[in-house]
């Protein structure tokens, strides 16, 4: 096997976990298929110069982060609505909007083994991702790579080209940052409930006949509904009834937060399922 073929090999080898690595890194499966394709270039670029002083794995995800780390640096920190301001106060069209680039978005599916998928499901909540974006970068990839993907702590110093002592300190300040973070997103977050497919059935049919008395019907007291890249998100039942009777429009693009799940509705695709 030639350099070129066994270089491609690898790559495709490890592009689903540095798809998931960059995502959780940067929140946005957009910018997390740039860097990767970036890592890619790189990798290629420099392929020549790897001295096997680490292993490739670790060589590629050093590479990954530092491109993670260059993106976030230009950039201010992604966050959800409901994290950002209260619930509206009033029932209004919404106007103020923000860019792409100031929201966490849902991620496909891009788990291929088991392991992956265990990952995914315990991982790849929105709400997680908001917390991830509140940790310092070297914080963020060390906590990644360890309670995520469960690296080593030498495995994690190669990668970053830090000491494993480096890296276990590193952790425990990043774990108690989360600690003390409190996000209003995190709220709404039942990470060991599996999905609810009746309950997806039932939203999708309100959804599809516009029956709001179904649809309010199914969110729990206190539910939320957000929409990205809208600032003003919607709490309880009696707002949101207002406001999906008074905006019909804003049912092709929302994402729903109750006690009940999380749903991508522009595509009727869960996010979340509580």
């Amino acid at each position: 096997m030639n350099e070129t073929a066994l270089e491609l090999q690898l790559f495709e080898n490890l592009k689903p976990g540095l798809t998931s690595f960059c995502y959780r890194m940067l929140g946005s499966i957009a910018d997390a298929d740039d860097a990767v394709q970036e890592t890619y270039i790189r990798v290629w670029k420099s392929w020549n110069s790897f001295k096997q002083e680490s292993s490739y794995k670790t060589w590629f995800y050093r590479i990954a982060t530092n491109i993670c780390r260059d993106k976030l640096r230009q950039a201010k920190r992604r966050a959800l609505p409901v994290d950002l301001s209260d619930s509206a106060a009033s029932i209004i069209e919404p106007r103020e909007v923000l860019p792409d680039s100031s929201w966490i978005w849902p991620a496909p599916d891009f788990a291929e083994t088991p392991e992956d998928i265990f990952i995914r499901k315990d991982t790849l909540q929105l709400c997680f991702i908001a917390l991830l974006q509140t940790l310092p970068l070297r914080q963020r990839a060390v906590f990644i790579l360890k309670d995520v993907f469960e690296w080593s702590s030498k495995e994690i110093a190669d990668s970053l080209g830090i000491s494993p002592a480096a890296v276990n300190s590193t952790l425990q300040r990043a774990r108690e940052t989360l600690d003390r973070v409190k996000l209003r997103s995190n709220e709404f977050n039942m990470m060991d409930v599996e999905p609810d497919r009746e309950m997806l059935s039932r939203y999708v049919e309100a959804f599809e006949q516009f029956d709001i008395h179904a649809l309010v019907s199914l969110f729990h007291e206190e539910g939320c509904m957000s929409m990205p890249p809208f600032v003003m998100w919607v709490r309880g039942k009696d707002d949101l009834f207002k406001f999906f009777f008074a905006y019909t429009w804003a049912l092709f693009r929302v994402s729903v937060f109750a006690d009940y799940g999380e749903w991508r509705l522009s595509c009727l695709c869960p996010v979340r399922a509580e």
